[in-house]
């Protein structure tokens, strides 16, 4: 049964099926409408730890065999996961079916040809992950506002031909079902979700986008012969423009010419079109305006931040906070927001894909994520460092970011304390402390607990104590090097050769100047204590305590 809850907030599996069958998917097995609201997608990696959102769509991305398949139907069962979709052909055999019967898993197959970042991309585009928690919704022309691939139903069934929504590059951004009565080139346009480049070639050649681009009429494109025995049937197209600004345009393939009350009806669908668009689009800034209100309000641990985790649809979840910040901090400051932007993007993707209950907002200049993870502080420490890693593994070394990791938070009142220790390790990565790119608070907590103390000592006005204070003196006097050379001793543990070695002087020269630091702080380099707390002044001072030197 159809629940009367708004389309754009739920979404059934048979839903999924109608609108990407037969053109990318296929029921093997299973009872789809058993499935009324489908909770994400997650890509199976049989190497990692998952976290499968309820009734979500697996993606068995290298899964073959009909015994494997078997087994991972019944392992995805105990998370109560909706659907597995492998690569097609699979054959229809007693042992898949049992499989899915005592699982209750729904078994799909992907077509042959079709890509896996394609279909998660359509899926998620489908689904409703990005929901949070609006509770209203719009109807525009009798459609759920933004829905467009029920739009496009909605249009080819005005027009009784396959239709596609493409942006202004030619990329699907959706597409109605039957699309395969077309030909082979509509079907690999929807399997790349891009037109094809010999098709595209064509068409720039009769120049079908400068008409599409200055008229506000369906354009009609002949058929066309793209490699031997290879023919697109004829098309109709029309812009989706709202006022001067090009949005896109929606294609028909048509065996027939429209009629003139489907041309009419075709060019009053692309007003409405232009409608959804800009509908998603708004709805898409103020889902993200939302999420960044959400996620803060979660951070900051108020009285409202157990309502914000539940619309975030983290309530009674073990979570991690992640901090990210940029490195590399080149460039003006427009340049610099545009990098955060696309660096926020890039991480909400690969969290999507590897923990797709995660909750991300850009706040100031730091990008915050909440991550569910395993409730055992050291596993969930583990485990969000991980993603992290993995995640810097894949922006690569331009990624000039750094992701400071917090502590395991096992209710929303502790998730103010995860950020702030997650802020501290992210401090220490951006400081010139470590080379590291990726650190939890305990991996770097005593240069955490260090810069602490400087901030203590700055907020107290306190001073240099005197050793220190003379060897600084003398040398802004002098343009010496007694603070280096003091440094360098204590690093190599009062070893000559590797100290001089370090500061590119002679160690006869080193020698001297060591007995001249001894002789000016007043001090024993022979007391550890002595040592120690010149080791931790050193650590604590500033650039500027030691400038004048030479």
């Amino acid at each position: 049964m159809i629940s009367d809850v708004p389309m754009n907030l739920r979404t059934s599996l048979v839903r999924v099926l109608e609108d990407f069958s037969p053109a990318l998917l296929d029921l093997v097995h299973g009872s789809p409408e058993l499935i009324d609201e489908v909770g994400g997608v997650v890509i199976h990696d049989p190497g990692d730890e998952v976290a499968y959102p309820q009734r979500a769509i697996v993606l068995g991305v290298g899964v073959y065999g009909t015994d494997a398949i078997a087994r991972l139907m019944h392992d995805l069962g105990e998370h109560r996961v909706a659907a597995l979709v492998v690569r097609g052909p699979v054959e229809r055999d007693e042992t898949l079916a049992a499989a899915s019967a005592a699982s209750g898993v729904v078994l799909i197959t992907l077509t042959q040809g079709a890509s896996w970042s394609q279909l998660t991309e359509l899926l998620r585009t489908l689904l409703t992950e990005g929901d949070v928690g609006d509770a209203g919704a719009e109807s525009l022309g009798g459609v759920p506002s933004g829905d467009l691939f029920a739009l496009a139903n909605a249009v080819a069934t005005l027009l009784d031909a396959p239709i596609t929504i493409e942006d202004r590059r030619q990329r699907i951004l959706a597409f109605s079902g039957r699309q395969d009565e077309a030909d082979q080139s509509r079907v690999a346009t929807i399997l790349a979700r891009q037109v094809p480049e010999g098709y595209l070639r064509i068409l720039e050649s009769r120049g079908v986008f400068s008409e599409l681009y200055r008229s506000d009429r369906p354009v009609h494109i002949a058929p066309a012969t793209i490699d031997e025995g290879e023919t697109a049937i004829p098309r109709v197209a029309v812009a989706v423009r709202a006022g001067d600004e090009f949005l896109g345009s929606v294609w028909a393939a048509v065996e027939e010419p429209l009629t003139p009350d489907r041309e009419q009806a075709f060019q009053d669908a692309a007003k409405l079109v232009a409608l959804h668009l800009l509908r998603y689009r708004a709805g898409a800034d103020a889902q993200n305006r939302l999420r960044a209100d959400l996620v803060s309000t979660v951070l900051e641990g108020g009285v409202g931040a157990g309502d914000a985790l539940d619309r975030l649809g983290l309530v009674n979840e073990p979570t991690v906070v992640m901090a990210m910040g940029l490195t590399g901090r080149r460039g003006d400051h427009a340049q610099l927001a545009a990098e955060r932007q696309r660096l926020t993007s890039a991480l909400g993707i690969h969290l999507n894909a590897v923990q797709p209950r995660s909750a991300l907002a850009l706040l100031g200049d730091v990008a915050y994520a909440v991550v569910p993870v395993p409730a055992d502080p050291a596993a969930g420490r583990e485990r969000a460092v991980q993603i992290a890693a993995n995640f810097m593994e894949r922006a690569g070394k331009r990624a000039q970011v750094a992701i400071g990791v917090g502590s395991v938070a096992t209710d929303s009142s502790a998730l103010g304390r995860s950020r702030t220790r997650a802020d501290r390790a992210l401090r220490v990565l951006m400081s010139d402390r470590t080379s590291r790119r990726v650190a939890s608070i305990g991996d770097v907590y005593i240069d955490a607990l260090l810069l602490d103390l400087r901030d203590l000592a700055a907020m107290q006005g306190d001073e240099l104590l005197s050793p220190v204070a003379r060897l600084v003196d003398y040398d802004t006097k002098h343009r010496s090097h007694l603070i280096e050379t003091l440094r360098a001793w204590l690093d190599a543990f009062g070893d000559i050769v590797d100290a001089s070695a370090s500061v590119f002087v002679h160690p006869n020269t080193f020698r001297y100047r060591i007995r001249r630091v001894a002789e000016v702080a007043q001090i024993d380099l022979q007391d550890s204590s002595v040592r120690f707390a010149l080791m931790l002044q050193l650590r604590l001072m500033n650039p500027s305590d030691t400038q004048g030197q030479g």
